[in-house]
């Protein structure tokens, strides 16, 4: 399969948030060389939410970095919120995710010395922005944690830091929302929790979300499933069952 695009039920006729065109991503050189990307060409569409699944080392986290804008390219183009950014300097990178691009990590990365207010308050500040109090709060209140806005990371539980991040993530009003295993470090119930946030968003408020997934259960929340193997796109599913994603992982697995 050279391409796929996965559009969700609350997609637009927009330009799409992601798309990447013949992308491949190579490390070191030689009898060294690992081709973490190969070819690899996928559009996701504004309002959607795709899971990316394969086995370990299948290229799904260097996509999402390449998507990102985090890692380069080796060959291929890849625009991201409407720009192309295969030759942008790291000075456009970085403004650009700071404007466009929100960003959730299985281990939450909040900063202990700072409130939950302050955490999610920071994005608007390193992108030189005043952060209004009623934003802040009315993100921490969309997360279930208005009351929470005072905490710090320690006296919050594994779920709710992650709904601090998702809060922090969202407060920029991203294009896109890359989350990189976001429950993977949380039980049952927090994540949940954390997969009802990423549906209310994508279906309220037509976010566009990618995740990277191990979890056939969380995979099964998103409107399509793009699987890797050896750097390639190897299958595609739309409109998943967690019964169905683990039969298509375990295929590729074996």
């Amino acid at each position: 399969m050279s391409a796929a695009a996965v559009a969700g039920p609350h997609a637009v006729a927009a330009v799409a948030p992601v798309q990447l065109h013949q992308v491949s991503r190579q490390y070191g050189t030689g009898e060294a060389r690992v081709q973490a990307l190969d070819d690899v060409s996928v559009t996701f569409p504004p309002g959607s939410w795709t899971a990316v699944m394969g086995p370990s080392g299948s290229g799904k986290s260097t996509l999402l970095h390449c998507a990102a804008g985090l890692d380069r390219v080796t060959t291929g183009r890849v625009h991201l919120a409407g720009r192309d950014i295969t030759h942008a300097t790291d000075a456009v990178l970085t403004g650009l995710r700071r404007r466009s691009v929100g960003f959730v990590f299985q281990n939450f990365n909040l900063i202990g010395s700072l409130t939950a207010e302050q955490n999610v308050a920071l994005p608007l500040k390193l992108a030189g922005a005043r952060p209004s109090r009623g934003d802040v709060r009315a993100a921490l209140a969309d997360v279930g944690l208005g009351d929470r806005a005072r905490h710090r990371p320690r006296e919050l539980s594994g779920g709710q830091q992650q709904r601090v991040a998702i809060a922090r993530a969202m407060v920029t009003r991203p294009s896109v929302l890359f989350a990189d295993e976001p429950t993977g470090a949380l039980d049952t119930g927090s994540a949940r929790t954390v997969l009802r946030l990423l549906r209310g968003m994508v279906d309220g408020a037509g976010q566009t979300v990618v995740m990277v997934t191990h979890d056939p259960v969380a995979a099964a929340g998103a409107d399509a499933v793009v699987f890797l193997s050896d750097g390639r796109i190897a299958d595609r599913l739309p409109r998943p069952s967690a019964a169905q994603v683990a039969e298509r992982l375990t295929r590729l697995e074996g």
